[in-house]
């Protein structure tokens, strides 16, 4: 089960087909996720949807007029901002075998050949936009760590140095030690 999404983490995801009707059919199985979804007709208004606005995922096709879907993967992981993206393939059933390896060298998470099973491209996304929700809480938690937290690792290495030593500091020394790091991560104060 999807937890609760907040704003910052609906990202949305970009779908990518030169074709309206499978535009249509995407949208029509993505639309219970309640998730923001943007289409884009061609690899290069994929490119601006990008440059845009952060997505948590790419469906895209295989196979379309000017940018087909290798380039426009190719060139969504040059991206800065898009390079870790996860992109998913939709191709024809009958395209040739090895578009699949290029899909995975070209950098996509999964593929699928269309006709594809709503029912297993909707849990493939829910497992994305999954992945993406757990990035963007890591994020944040990395963001809350204490300002003084590459000091106290700096210490902890040095006290760690230093009782590893054939002389070790006396026990008073390392009790004040070990109380500076209390005080850094903002730890009660012992004996």
């Amino acid at each position: 089960m999807i937890a609760e999404a907040t704003a910052d983490e609906r990202a949305g995801i970009l779908l990518v087909d030169d074709m309206e009707d499978n535009l249509i059919a995407l949208e029509a199985v993505l639309g219970s996720l309640d998730e923001p979804l943007v289409r884009a007709r061609s690899g290069e208004e994929a490119m601006q949807a990008l440059l845009r606005q952060p997505f948590a995922l790419v469906l895209l096709d295989v196979r379309m007029p000017g940018m087909d879907g290798f380039e426009t993967a190719a060139n969504i992981k040059r991206l800065d901002q898009a390079k870790d993206v996860p992109i998913i393939f939709l191709t024809g059933a009958d395209d040739e075998p090895g578009f699949a390896f290029r899909g995975y060298a070209t950098g996509a998470a999964d593929y699928l050949a269309k006709p594809f099973d709503p029912w297993v491209l909707r849990a493939k996304v829910r497992v994305f936009l999954e992945l993406h929700r757990k990035n963007q809480q890591l994020a944040r938690l990395l963001a809350r760590r204490p300002p003084r937290w590459t000091e106290f690792l700096i210490r902890l290495d040095a006290l760690a140095r230093d009782l590893d030593r054939e002389d070790p500091p006396d026990t008073a020394s390392l009790r004040d030690r070990v109380r500076e790091l209390r005080e850094l991560t903002g730890g009660a104060h012992g004996s």
